[in-house]
């Protein structure tokens, strides 16, 4: 049981993925003498998210100029291998290609060119045909852009190393800690952790962020009543095949498509993870629930909200032969194999065995436009990351400076008292 009482902190963060752990390691980077507290509701760290993707280190390409993505990507890339160099964490610059299979994707792609140009991303080239293959022999493929400085890497091992500077620093990191409420107050925010009507726990923050990402929406609710409709958080599942070992050859390093502007996702690609795996996909289907990793994890109250929400019937509108066709490739391995081959000519059925599943917290508006960009939301006394799609993990440092500087210019919070290591220890 926990105490009754109610434990004073000057920060709450809540949600242990690598945007609130960066969060948290920020404020007390700025602060060492804050009372700060991590609240995750699983037992592990970087549980959801941050675990379940395929490691990418991106370099700032498909970003529109000006974006928060723009702007965060390119310098977080800079910042995460710095700090990777600093902290002994493995990754590898193993470059990436964006493939035009044909004439008609030519324009699009050399918008991408422009935009990579805009956004300031390093050593990129315009590549033929015969360079192409000189990168990945086995790819198709017309013209590419070809990124260098794009990477791979562990982010679970990353939020780990975030986590244990915040610890070093004098936080706290609690998990099995489920937010089931919060109350605004004039000069606090107090929030309930535990189950309702039983082991509930008051903890009260001077200022809280709540970086929840699955259930940013149902956090950001706890404190608006306009919460609801403004944006709603859709889970897409996507799942991988992996390539089986004796194939690994066929990738060097990553293989991805130009967009398709029928399609609001990326579409299926190729990558090389850090431990030598190689992965294809994912496909993008509705979850039937947030945290649903497996085809039939379903929650018929989450499934409901998400089949009523005004936001997302108009998306189906716009979008269902895409969405039936992607159902169908979930199910039927040759359709799904089928869109592989056009990048990858070689690729047959008993190549792939099924890999991992992750679940895209995607936010949704009423009007059924996908938010594209980072969106945070700040209050008098409380900041919901509403939206932190990809690149969020690379662009996770910089993201962490965004919300800090806007809470310490909306607020004062220069520790009451000091808990924290002496940080001329750590370096500092």
């Amino acid at each position: 049981m926990w105490s009754t009482g109610a434990q004073i902190y000057d920060v709450a963060v809540i949600g242990g993925g690598i945007v609130g752990l960066a969060t948290a390691r920020e404020f007390l980077k700025r602060h060492p003498g804050l009372r700060l507290i991590v609240l995750e509701k699983e037992d592990l760290l970087a549980a959801h998210q941050t675990g379940h993707n395929s490691g990418v280190l991106h370099a700032g390409i498909y970003y529109a100029p000006g974006s928060l993505k723009a702007q965060a990507c390119v310098q977080g890339r800079a910042e995460v291998i710095e700090f990777c160099n600093e902290h002994g964490i493995k990754y590898e610059l193993c470059g990436k290609l964006i493939v035009a299979l044909n004439e008609q994707e030519l324009p699009r792609l050399m918008n991408l060119w422009e935009r990579a140009q805009a956004n300031g991303v390093p050593g990129i080239e315009l590549v033929d045909a015969d360079r192409l293959r000189e990168i990945e022999p086995h790819a198709a493929g017309i013209k590419a852009i070809w990124s260098p400085n794009t990477g791979i890497i562990s982010w679970g091992e990353v939020a780990r190393a975030y986590a244990d500077d915040v610890r070093e620093w004098g936080g706290e990191i609690r998990t099995n800690a489920p937010v089931i409420r919060l109350e605004p107050l004039v000069t606090e925010t107090v929030v309930y952790v535990g189950h309702p009507g039983r082991d509930e726990e008051e903890i009260r923050a001077r200022y809280v962020v709540t970086c929840g990402g699955l259930y940013s929406d149902k956090l950001a609710q706890m404190t608006s009543d306009d919460a609801a409709d403004d944006l709603r958080i859709v889970p897409f599942r996507g799942d991988y095949y992996a390539l089986r070992p004796e194939k690994r050859y066929l990738v060097r390093g990553m293989i991805y498509p130009v967009p398709d502007p029928e399609f609001p996702f990326l579409g299926v690609h190729f990558t090389r993870l850090i431990n030598g795996d190689v992965w294809a996909g994912p496909n993008a289907v509705l979850a039937f629930r947030r945290e649903g990793y497996k085809r039939w994890d379903i929650h018929l109250g989450e499934l409901a909200e998400t089949l009523t929400y005004p936001g997302f019937l108009r998306l189906a509108r716009k979008y269902w032969k895409t969405g039936l066709t992607e159902m169908y490739r979930d199910y039927v391995k040759s359709a799904y194999v089928a869109q592989l081959k056009r990048y990858m000519p070689e690729i047959e059925p008993g190549d792939l065995v099924s890999g991992p599943s992750g679940v895209r917290a995607q936010a949704l508006e009423r009007s059924g436009l996908l938010v594209d960009d980072f969106k945070i939301q700040h209050g008098s006394r409380v900041a919901h990351v509403r939206n932190a799609p990809s690149p969020a993990a690379t662009s996770s440092l910089v993201i962490a400076r965004m919300i800090v500087d806007d809470v310490l210019q909306r607020t004062d919070l220069n520790p009451a008292r000091s808990n924290s290591p002496n940080m001329a220890a750590v370096g500092w």
